[in-house]
């Protein structure tokens, strides 16, 4: 296969087995008369790769461990007895191996002569024909002919599972490799598979003998991808034929950044296959990378620029310059009538950095104003501003493989397994390994269970007491002298450190006293801050259930404290590490998305960034941040904003207080929606401008860890444009110019204005890779691990954090406490994955909540629940769960008529405005119809979809 843009396809090939772990010492040997200098610990069959022989193998992979089992891999080594095999033989010094002797030969045809024994002989037809390891290996072994017929017992017969949608299990073509079970179990990590039965009885099962979808398995493709036959094929592939040639790019889901081939016939994806030189992902993916790419051809995609007077219009399809004139003469009769700042722009997390960047230089050059915001401020944007008080920046510390180093792992307020899961495999490979966690979550999540991952220790937290549960932490690591005082003294502000020792030190912060609080015991508490204050590594891991608090810039300055106190940053295996939701959350930060920061975090207020970019841009730019989303809702309401463009964000679905927004979207004149569907916002929207998706458009992403991945246009756009060319057009008819003929131009612009991404060019991220920021002359490369040496603001910082208690408390009204998450197959607002086959996992929205409270309601499992707070109401399916502490419910947002963030409240953290979802006073009780918020929404959706003229797309009905 042809692969377009592979720069680092030597070390996409498959070398056999697993590098071993480094000792420093070389052995020297020899293979087939080469002279062969390797690491101490390699393979036989690893060190005959490196040297450009091949064996031939069918159970060995370099992502597994050596197993051994097919025997096609023996060779002869001199001075040895039998013909082992390569896989677990490892080399030594002064070793003689021969790779092609007649008897190495003869044996490995009457193993390969035995496999086909019992395999179907329909290579002509079968889907995995010219992309079989089978079926190379008969031929690298020279087999040509089988003396054994299909007479007797044999598995020919044996029947498929089909019950997965991406992919199907073809027992007859099994030849008990295990290398689907071992994958599993070493790769995911959920250890879905097994080998059932003894010797000719041996089949791959998935549970106790369950089809896949009714099975553990969280279809992540690893055994898709490590089967050496047509067993385990995916069903793209069965239906259109084997791919042609492949490019590589990266995922636009999750936080995690992974890097994929999409392997194309033409201008369509036919598989999404984990590349595995991707420096996130090493080759791994899950369910919605991996299968959930449908989306980006579905037919509810828009493809043509629309306008209308009014949101009770149909809309008119138009010509992009129609609708681009259209949209600039309605935001300059705004700017006319109320002022500059009567209108704004929303960047996208989804959408790449150069496009987030376009968006603020649109913003702050053809409005005028600051008035440019992005979804992390209503997810991420507590660990901005927390991060950069403390460390000095605003990012993590640390690379995802950082954590193969730790000893104590603190995961708090995150679900890895769901959100983040191709991370989460990574760690809980290490758990395997023998690191110790621990978990403070109102709710009991899947990390906590890992096979063979030992005991984790819960703190299960009342929701809205984070502040207080972190400052326990604290106050018992600093009064038991678990502190790093050497760290402290010679890396961290003394006076500031002080002030912070005597505060934690109070009483009132003590683990018995903050327990009535909290709700944790006090002796959890006190076994946490010692597992975590005594490790030789501690790493902290956070995620939404920190940030999305009343307190949650608060919390990110106590966890940064806690790190700081225990010396845990500068070093691999430790740090604070945030858990970006979306896959360019990182990077729409970076780009200066927020009202009061130029890209790289320079405040619009700094006369010397500010004079640069007024210099480069030809415009003079206000010292004084403009609108947050918050500000702009209000504004609207108020009357004082008019006019707002939004790309690639729904923020009628995915912001709190829904009516509140819906009320804000309906006063504006012009609202311009840049998306690849109909969505909730776009619903209240004047123009439409059919975006692309990350298969259509070329930039970078970055990700969680600050690694800067290349995205590569896989096929043209649906609708001829890509998003940064959208917005290029939208400022030219506003008579701001600009002119980019590609998204390398635009990476180079900013680079010479942001100091952190100076040295960042494509030709680099071709050949490096990736690279995580700061990429200037200090670190030409990228820093992996920052603060190791220093902190950017010379020390560190230590920072009082007083708990100020929730204003959204439970009471005799709303005696429960609601708080959101989720789930493995869906994504954010599901506008992406409701589109793909993961609805077959989750096809709507549920309330979870603990039997005591179901029982105390009288509600049963499946039961319609009426969910009440002081915002609004919603009606949900009921889950009972013990996964939920009594007195907490949960429930995910992926589906727009769940409401659930007509629920959430407009409560906000008092730093950034982050709303906070994670705390909302609800009620819940047994109904029979829908909500009139439901009945409404509707209504809407149905009039909308009619004025597209378009098919109503099918949702979950509340009955």
């Amino acid at each position: 296969m042809l692969h377009i843009f592979d720069p680092n396809t030597r070390t996409d090939r498959d070398l056999g087995t697993p590098p071993p772990a480094l000792t420093g010492n070389t052995v020297s040997l020899s293979i087939d008369g080469h002279a062969i200098d390797v690491p101490e610990g390699t393979s036989v069959l690893r060190a005959a790769a490196l040297a450009g022989i091949q064996i031939p193998k069918l159970c060995a992979s370099d992502n597994l461990d050596a197993f051994g089992s097919c025997r096609l891999c023996a060779v002869e080594i001199e001075g040895r007895r039998g013909m082992p095999a390569s896989c677990t033989t490892p080399v030594a010094e002064g070793m003689n191996v021969h790779t092609q002797t007649d008897r190495v030969a003869k044996l490995r045809r009457n193993v390969m002569e035995l496999y086909i024994s019992d395999h179907p002989l329909d290579c002509l037809t079968c889907p995995a024909n010219g992309d079989c390891e089978l079926q190379d290996m008969a031929g690298a072994v020279g087999l040509r002919e089988v003396r054994y017929g299909y007479e007797g017992e044999n598995h020919l017969v044996a029947e498929k599972d089909t019950s997965n949608p991406y992919f199907t299990f073809d027992a007859s073509k099994c030849i008990v490799c295990s290398r689907c079970v071992r994958a599993c179990e070493e790769v995911q990590g959920t250890f879905a598979l097994t080998i059932d039965g003894r010797g000719f009885d041996s089949k791959v099962s998935a549970g106790q003998n369950d089809d896949f979808m009714d099975s553990e398995c969280v279809s992540c493709g690893a055994c898709v991808q490590a089967c050496p036959t047509a067993t385990l094929m995916e069903n793209s592939v069965i239906d259109q034929g084997q791919p042609e040639h492949s490019v590589v790019t990266t995922c636009a889901y999750c936080g995690v950044g992974c890097s994929f081939k999409a392997e194309m016939k033409g201008n369509e994806v036919i598989r999404m296959v984990p590349f595995k030189d991707g420096h996130a992902n090493h080759g791994h993916s899950c369910v919605k990378g991996r299968f959930a790419f449908g989306y980006a051809t579905h037919p509810d995609r828009l493809t043509k620029p629309m306008i209308r007077d009014s949101i009770d219009d149909a809309w008119q399809e138009v010509s992009w310059d129609e609708a681009m004139q259209f949209a600039a003469d309605r935001i300059k009769a705004i700017q006319a009538k109320y002022g500059r700042d009567s209108v704004g722009g929303i960047t996208s997390s989804r959408c790449t950095n150069e496009e987030a960047y376009l968006v603020q230089k649109l913003v702050r050059t053809a409005f005028g104003n600051n008035n440019t915001d992005t979804c992390a401020r209503v997810c991420h944007s507590p660990t901005g501003y927390g991060l950069k008080q403390t460390l000095g920046e605003s990012a993590g510390t640390q690379t995802f493989d950082s954590v193969m180093q730790s000893d104590v792992i603190v995961v708090i307020g995150a679900n890895p397994t769901d959100a983040h899961p191709v991370f989460a495999s990574q760690l809980r490979r290490r758990l395997r390994q023998g690191a110790k966690l621990i978990v403070a979550d109102p709710r009991h999540i899947d990390l906590m269970t890992t096979p063979h991952g030992g005991e984790a220790l819960h703190l299960p937290l009342r929701p809205g007491t984070n502040v207080a549960l972190i400052n326990a932490l604290a106050h018992v690591v600093v009064s038991e002298g678990l502190e790093d005082r050497l760290f402290i003294a010679e890396r961290c502000d003394p006076a500031e450190y002080a002030a912070w020792n005597a505060f934690i030190r109070e009483e009132r912060h003590s683990p018995e006293a903050t327990e009535s609080i909290t709700g944790v015991p006090a002796e959890s508490v006190r076994a946490a801050a010692r597992l975590y204050g005594s490790a030789r590594n501690g790493a902290i891991y956070y995620g939404l259930g920190v940030t999305e608090h009343s307190q949650g810039s608060t919390m990110v300055m106590g966890i940064a404290n806690l790190a700081l106190a225990t010396g845990n940053i500068g070093r691999e295996g430790v740090g604070v590490n945030p858990l970006r939701g979306q896959n360019n959350v990182q990077g729409s930060c970076d780009m200066g998305s927020f009202p009061h920061e130029l890209p790289g975090y320079q405040h619009v207020a700094q006369d010397g960034p500010r004079k640069a970019f007024e210099d480069a841009w030809g415009v003079t730019i206000d010292n004084e941040p403009g609108l947050r989303i918050p500000n702009m809702f209000d504004a609207a309401i108020d009357g004082s904003f008019r006019g707002l463009y939004v790309q690639g964000e729904d923020i009628a679905q995915s912001d709190p207080n829904t009516q509140h927004v819906e009320k804000a979207l309906s006063s504006l004149e012009c609202l311009i929606v840049q998306d690849l569907f109909l969505n909730e916002t776009a619903k209240y929207a004047h123009v439409l401008l059919p975006g692309s998706s990350f298969l259509e458009k070329d930039g970078t992403f970055t990700n969680a860890e600050r690694r800067i991945n290349r995205v590569r246009k896989v096929m043209p756009p649906l609708a001829g444009k890509e998003d940064w060319q959208i917005t290029q057009d939208l400022a030219n008819a506003l008579g701001y110019a600009m002119h980019y003929d590609h998204p390398e131009q635009i990476m180079a612009e900013i680079a010479s204005l942001t100091p952190s991404f100076r040295g960042v060019t494509y030709q680099k991220l071709d050949e490096l890779g990736s690279i995580q920021w700061p990429c200037n002359d200090a670190y030409p490369n990228g820093m992996p691990i920052m603060h190791e040496q220093d902190f950017p603001i010379g020390k560190g910082r230590f920072v009082v954090t007083d708990y100020v208690a929730t204003t959204e408390r439970a009471n005799r009204k709303f005696p429960l406490l609601l708080t959101t998450g989720r789930i493995l197959s869906q994504y954010n607002v599901g506008a992406q994955t409701r589109r793909t086959s993961n609805q077959s996992w989750h096809d709507q929205d549920w309330l979870e909540l603990h039997p005591h409270d179901a029982e105390e309601r009288g509600i049963n499992e499946g039961d319609w629940v009426g969910l009440t707070s002081r915002a609004g109401d919603t009606v949900l399916q009921a889950k009972i769960s013990i996964r939920m502490q009594p007195g907490v419910v949960y429930t995910t947002f992926h589906h727009p008529v769940s409401g659930a963030n007509v629920i959430t409240t407009d409560n906000s953290d008092w730093a950034t405005n982050c709303p906070e979802y994670k705390v909302t006073a609800v009620q819940c009780e047994k109904v029979a119809q829908p909500s009139a918020w439901q009945e409404r929404h509707r209504a809407q959706h149905k009039k909308q979809w009619g004025l597209l003229k378009t098919p109503e797309p099918t949702e979950p009905v509340v009955k």
